[in-house]
């Protein structure tokens, strides 16, 4: 390995430090970007620390079960600890199993490491934890009590964002977002509100947070972002004329997509062909009741602009089809490894595995970069800057 340059070793060791766990291929790593430097990162899915590894590097990864960490593999005391914890179990696809689930259950692995850096003194100042927004209902809300719970029993003030990567990318995507603060930092003033804010605050958020118990009330924080500007990426931008790892569906497969539609997605399909434009439609295979009551599979297509929310290729789970129209022409495919990296902000010089199920689950597991971003740099530099400011972070 080469002599790091010295001033910029210097000025990497100025930078706010984070350990980035269940990291997947680095999206949050990609969002953070260059104003925060990787202590440490850890996955338990070789092909996704792989990729990891492929962009990133491999000095601060460990691959391997979180259950499996201790303390004394974590380096130093870090600004950021962030956690991307499996939601599997805490959506649909994952029966709701919650936190007592076989993969979401790996929230309290990765928790006893923080109540251990804690107990030591290298509580991080700033916990970031991402899942879907199925964890604020997850058993009647007790999921997202519990973790509430974890964050104020562990010397944690804490609060809730709920964004939806559509207002930075064209795929429909929201998430949530838990963002705790050590009780030993002030938090500064403009980062908060004094009431939730619908842009942020979604109804099911503020019903998880009444269910609350009150004495966790005192440690909530309605956290202030502003309001992004309009979205610029269009879904349409983001398709390759010639994609790689994807072919073009033969006629008689996009005439059995249309068949398989019913009247209301005819509708558009019809009206988009009627358009003059070219437009690209987003399809995805769901099972509905049929006009007979029986289970049947439709294929759902919509003209807005927007992709529906990247899914991994598992469970049982469709993959998504795009369909271009073009007056008479209509064409279809699976959508790209290219294009699913491109809905999530990857830049193409990212790194994807060549097999195609994994570059798609890579990215249908992963953060939507933009969002991080945003996060990153109207919340959690802020709020690290002014630690920092105070002379209370440890080095």
């Amino acid at each position: 390995m080469g002599k790091c340059d010295p001033f910029r070793c210097t000025m990497e060791l100025l930078m706010p430090s984070f350990y980035e766990f269940f990291a997947g291929g680095g999206m949050a790593r990609a969002g953070l970007g260059k104003s925060w430097r990787c202590a440490f990162a850890n996955d338990f899915d070789e092909k996704k620390a792989e990729s990891y590894a492929a962009n990133w590097g491999a000095s601060h990864l460990y691959v391997g079960d979180v259950a499996q960490l201790h303390t004394g593999d974590l380096p130093g005391h870090v600004g950021l600890a962030w956690a991307s914890f499996p939601c599997q179990d805490l959506s649909l696809a994952g029966d709701y199993a919650g936190l007592k689930g076989e993969r979401s259950g790996a929230f309290w692995p990765f928790w006893r490491l923080m109540e251990g850096l804690a107990s030591e003194g290298r509580a991080p100042s700033l916990i970031v934890l991402e899942n879907v927004c199925g964890a604020l209902s997850s058993h009647g809300g007790k999921d997202f009590a519990a973790i509430a719970s974890a964050l104020s029993k562990t010397g944690y003030r804490f609060g809730a964002l709920v964004i939806d990567a559509v207002r930075f990318l064209p795929q429909s995507r929201p998430r949530l977002f838990i963002i705790g603060v050590s009780r030993q930092h002030t938090i500064p003033g403009p980062l908060l509100a004094t009431e939730p804010n619908p842009l942020w605050h979604t109804k099911a958020l503020l019903a998880a947070h009444s269910k609350l118990p009150e004495d966790l009330h005192a440690d909530w924080c309605w956290w202030n972002l502003p309001a992004p500007a309009p979205r610029a990426a269009s879904f349409i931008d983001l398709i390759e004329e010639n994609p790689s790892g994807v072919e073009w569906h033969d006629a008689a497969q996009t005439l059995r997509l249309i068949e398989m539609m019913n009247p209301l997605h005819r509708k558009k399909l019809t009206a988009a062909q009627r358009s003059g434009y070219r437009m690209v439609g987003a399809i995805y295979k769901r099972t509905r009741a049929g006009s007979d009551g029986t289970r049947q599979q439709f294929a759902e297509i919509r003209f807005d602009d927007v992709a529906g929310c990247l899914r991994t290729p598992v469970g049982g789970s469709s993959r998504q089809i795009i369909m271009v129209v073009e007056g008479k022409s209509v064409r279809s495919r699976l959508l790209s490894p290219r294009e699913a990296a491109r809905l999530m902000g990857l830049p193409d010089s990212f790194l994807l595995p060549a097999n195609y199920n994994q570059a798609y689950h890579l990215a249908g597991d992963g953060l939507a970069v933009p969002v991080v971003r945003y996060l990153s740099q109207h919340l959690l530099l802020p709020l690290v800057s002014s630690i920092d400011a105070s002379g209370k972070e440890a080095a």
